[in-house]
């Protein structure tokens, strides 16, 4: 009777996969016990997981996903098997290039309803790059990417965009779809934004288990004699569960930073923890949590940044971007919210200070210039399409990808330019728990710094308007009865987005910097007194991304 069950559903499952809403269940709560067999390269999953209808329709069915190389074995609800049927659902989110699908039939659940349910999974989680390979990347180019493995040396599993480690439910993406990818996982992190995750380790390892979370006081007995971790992790779906193991040995921890590596790597280690201990914070007065940094075993791998966790080879001497990949996972430390454009706009920030403080401001405005390219290319694209502006693409949905970060980190470089230096009472005021709404930070921004902003937001944040155009319109200069002249530079700005862009003159020997605010499709003036004949007037640094990269500058012909 019940394989007459099974084929009357799979015989259905057409028009059922077909018609389901894969995202209208909002996963609220994870409480998974993890078994991890390094030597047989396996996972076993038993738990609990709590999910709420965010639909506007009672539901019947919902989707459950896992990675491809993984099996259910059992769902359950208030104790009893509850039918329902698997198939490989293509997605690119997983390093397999495909999520093994449950598609499970339960009791109606009502708009904002909650059901939790009993899941049993278990098998492989070996190095797979087929997602990238298929796309035509070389193996080994596409290992270093795509590094997440259960193995007997190293074993390090990376979850939402990975591998699906634990249960997920989304529509399906492609990485040879565009943004595809990106704007899934982005729709993931926006929904997932406060779920809970709670999660016991146990390994037949002896090698300590780490988590992108916070570990309970202590460890658990766990089955078959080996002893399980417990840890937990709020917003789930922003950070990305992670959980590694290895034979790492440890330096003592300086200023919460704590240094994990790999045979061979101590000195390499060593340095990498006396770069992060001698950060400063983002911002003054800001308690950052714990932060680790962990080796990578492939020396070409590309770093990851998860919750209080830094992945990275460990070279020495070390590079520029192996610091920068420090500054940046710290920083992010430093103020968590659900909103991407927030936190990792201030994160890419942090680099560009970083470079700042080191080689100076135009060594930072570099670094910012070197990054404009995709964002100019991105917004022209944008402008050829219909409906490109309002809400369509703004950095509130926008997907957590290049775009995005690019956009954000200038968001937060202009807003500190434009106030003398970062909103710091405003930041450390925020609570991501109280972001409800797009102008929250806004408002806390305007009532610290005392300044409208409104446009400002509602040209970069709020809506995607495209980037500002600028041009000299003319240039006067007068002498005064005292000696010296007034200049008058006019601006105009031929670009769909205002900004407030640096002016600088340049008379004899001195060089005299300004700021403008001109607003979109509109001029503006400013009158700068200059201590002999002018020579040259320059508008924008760099610092304030353009549509039009070309040079403005005025040379006096006099």
């Amino acid at each position: 009777m019940r394989v007459l069950c099974v084929i009357g559903m799979l015989c259905g499952l057409g028009p059922l996969a077909a018609a389901l809403d894969r995202e209208a269940f909002t996963f609220t709560r994870y409480q998974l016990e993890v078994r991890v067999e390094p030597e047989q390269q396996r996972l076993g999953v038993r738990g609990k997981i709590t999910l709420r209808n965010d639909s506007s329709v009672p539901q019947k069915d919902l989707a459950l996903q896992i990675s491809s190389s993984l099996d259910w074995r059992s769902i359950k609800l208030g104790g009893k098997t509850v039918p329902f049927v698997t198939e490989e659902y293509n997605s690119d989110l997983d390093h397999t290039g495909a999520f093994s699908e449950a598609i499970v039939n339960v009791p109606e659940v009502p708009s904002k309803g909650v059901i939790e349910l009993d899941v049993g999974y278990e098998g492989l989680i070996a190095l797979d790059a087929t997602r990238l390979t298929r796309m035509g990347v070389p193996e080994e180019k596409a290992k270093h990417s795509d590094w997440d493995q259960i193995g007997k040396s190293f074993t390090a599993v990376r979850g939402i965009g990975y591998v699906a480690w634990y249960p997920i439910a989304t529509e399906d993406a492609s990485l040879s779809e565009g943004n595809s990818v990106a704007e899934t996982v982005t729709r993931w992190q926006a929904k997932e934004a406060n779920t809970e995750m709670q999660v016991r380790f146990e390994s037949t390892s002896a090698a300590e288990v780490l988590f992108s979370g916070s570990a309970s006081p202590a460890e658990h007995a766990g089955s078959h004699g080996s002893k399980g971790t417990r840890f937990s992790m709020i917003g789930s779906g922003v950070s990305v569960p992670t959980f590694v193991m290895a034979d790492y040995q440890r330096l003592a921890p300086k200023d919460s930073v704590t240094v994990y590596y790999l045979p061979a790597q101590q000195s390499a280690g060593e340095a990498f923890g006396d770069v992060a201990a001698r950060l400063d914070p983002l911002v003054p007065g800001e308690s950052a949590g714990s932060f680790e940094i962990l080796g990578l075993p492939d020396a070409d791998a590309q770093p990851f940044v998860t919750d209080g966790m830094l992945l990275t080879p460990l070279e020495s001497p070390m590079t520029n971007e192996a610091e920068l990949s420090i500054v940046y996972g710290k920083a992010r430390q430093c103020l968590r919210s659900p909103r991407a454009w927030i936190e990792e706009g201030l994160a890419h920030l942090a680099q560009a200070e970083f470079i700042e403080k080191q080689r100076g401001r135009l060594a930072a405005v570099d670094y910012l210039k070197a990054h404009a390219a995709g964002l100019i290319e991105a917004e022209r694209q944008a402008a050829e399409k219909p409906g490109r502006q309002d809400t369509t693409r703004s950095l509130i949905t926008a997907a957590n990808d290049l775009y995005l970060q690019t956009k954000a980190m200038y968001v937060w470089w202009m807003l500190r330019d434009m106030l003398g230096r970062l909103p710091n009472e405003a930041l450390l005021s925020y609570q991501a728990v109280d972001d409800r709404e797009t102008t929250y930070l806004e408002r806390l921004i305007e009532k610290t710094s005392q300044r409208d902003l409104q446009w400002f937001f509602d040209d970069w944040v709020y809506h995607d308007r495209g980037l500002p155009d600028f041009r000299i319109d003319s240039v006067f200069s007068h002498p005064l009865p005292a000696g010296g002249f007034l200049v008058t530079v006019t601006v105009e700005n031929l670009g769909g987005a205002g900004a407030e862009v640096p002016i600088t003159l340049q008379a004899g020997g001195t060089e005299i910097r300004k700021r403008l605010e001109v607003r979109a499709k509109s001029k503006a003036s400013i009158r700068v007194e200059v201590p002999s004949t002018l020579q040259q007037v320059t508008v924008n640094d760099g610092s304030v991304p353009e549509s039009n990269a070309s040079e403005h500058t005025y040379r006096s012909t006099g």
